[in-house]
């Protein structure tokens, strides 16, 4: 399976960078030079497999703490995140796998689970299964964060090639307004995970296995304080910057 995903992972990324990025990154960063003044790459540390760090890449969509106009469409559309398969090709990152986060926001997440490096045991992905259900952008609350650490728990945990296509065909589709789920089909998605022993969907074709299960809503993996409502003030409610 290593070895199929990483040969995978290496013909995907060269096609792309050659086929894709060698035309539209130059183009990208033309647009954002005259968007704003700054570099065109933004390098940012993040937190790899086993927790180390590794260079994550991105475009640039920011200037002085604020999106540009130009950024927030990039972001938007997920060009920003195009270098990321200089990552792949690198082997710090795979196609899909849980996002990687900041140090920062590793840090607020273990405060959140119980289980914090679950995600860790695989490589970061450009895509997962929780940015496949819709799960994208900031985290501010509660409910999201539960529903992001399910997905991601259920992926290491359940991880195959098979997946992986199905993860990578949503995701294609995801990128086109007419096929982006709403917040109620994530909701019911991890309903349907947690009730064990049944089908998860019919998208994916997989079922339940208690010998893989992650915990459920009665054994939750958010740590009680979080779960009672303990931050319930702008200040204090649990919030991971990354994207």
């Amino acid at each position: 399976m290593i070895m199929i995903k990483r040969a995978f992972d290496l013909i995907v990324s060269t096609i792309v960078i050659a086929g894709i990025l060698s035309w539209l990154l130059p183009l990208l960063a033309w647009l954002i030079k005259r968007d704003s003044s700054g570099p065109v790459f933004f390098v940012q540390k993040r937190v790899g497999k086993d927790g180390k760090l590794f260079s994550c890449y991105k475009l640039r969509s920011m200037i002085d703490g604020r999106v540009t106009a130009l950024g927030s469409w990039l972001r938007l559309s997920h060009l920003d995140e195009l270098p990321q398969f200089f990552n792949v090709f690198l082997g710090s990152m795979s196609l899909v796998g849980p996002r990687p986060y900041m140090p920062a926001d590793c840090q607020r997440w273990a405060a959140i689970v119980l289980y914090p490096a679950l995600r860790e045991k695989v490589k970061p992905g450009i895509t997962g299964m929780a940015q496949a259900k819709g799960l994208h952008g900031i985290a501010c609350d509660v409910n999201t964060l539960s529903q992001r650490y399910h997905w991601d728990a259920f992926y290491v945990n359940n991880r195959s090639f098979a997946l992986d296509m199905r993860i990578l065909w949503t995701t294609f589709r995801r990128l086109f307004p007419r096929w982006r789920p709403s917040a109620s089909y994530a909701t019911t998605s991890l309903r349907m995970m947690v009730s064990a022993k049944r089908s998860i969907s019919s998208n994916w074709g997989l079922h339940w296995s208690r010998k893989k299960s992650t915990p459920s809503a009665a054994n939750s993996p958010m740590r009680s304080s979080t779960l009672a409502g303990v931050p319930t003030s702008p200040e204090r409610r649990p919030r991971l910057e990354t994207e």
